[in-house]
This record gives C-alpha cells, sequence and structure tokens, in this order.
C-alpha cells in the first residue's frame, strides 16, 4: 500500500495539523515503515487457531449503588472552600 502525498495532508487536515514539505515526506516514510511492519502479520499461519475477543478472561461485576454515610456535614464541607454561595462551592467559569 502506498501512501500518497494526499493521503498525508487529508490526515493533517483531518487533525488540524500544518505540515512543512520535508514533515510530509519524512511522515510519509515513517508510515510505509509502520505498514511494512504491520504487513509481516500476513505471513503468519493462523489455520485452526480460534479468533480470540478478549484476551482476558474477565466478565463485568455488578455491585449495588449504596450512599455510604459521610463523616462530614456540608456545612463543613463548605467551610473548606475558598468561596460558597446559595450553599454550593463557587468556582471560576470554564468556557
Amino acid at each position: 500500500m502506498d501512501i500518497k502525498r494526499e493521503d498525508i495532508l487529508h490526515l493533517a487536515n483531518l487533525s488540524d495539523f500544518s505540515l512543512s514539505d520535508a514533515e510530509i515526506e519524512s511522515l510519509g516514510e515513517d508510515l510505509q515503515g509502520i505498514i511494512r511492519y504491520i504487513s509481516q502479520l500476513e505471513e503468519l499461519d493462523t489455520d485452526g487457531i480460534e479468533p480470540t475477543y478478549q484476551v482476558f478472561e474477565m466478565e463485568n461485576v455488578w455491585r449495588e449503588d449504596e450512599i455510604k454515610p459521610q463523616d462530614a456535614s456540608r456545612e463543613q464541607l463548605l467551610a473548606l472552600t475558598k468561596e460558597e454561595k446559595d450553599n454550593q462551592i463557587k468556582v471560576p467559569k470554564v468556557l
């Protein structure tokens, strides 16, 4: 599979990168090397090997949500903040 200059420019555009001509050339060589390395997997004989979808024997462990009692009251926690308004912690605006 050949990586074309247009492919690299498309990926750079999607990633909002601006690349110099030297960087485009270098990235193209790097991507070609990665593809060559990964294509070595095609040489493996996988006959009789069942596909694995999960390599660890894991399962979801569900637990009941429970509210545990807290040692501190609302007033104690609010007293720890720098600024409080209407029984809430006041924080800077985040846009």
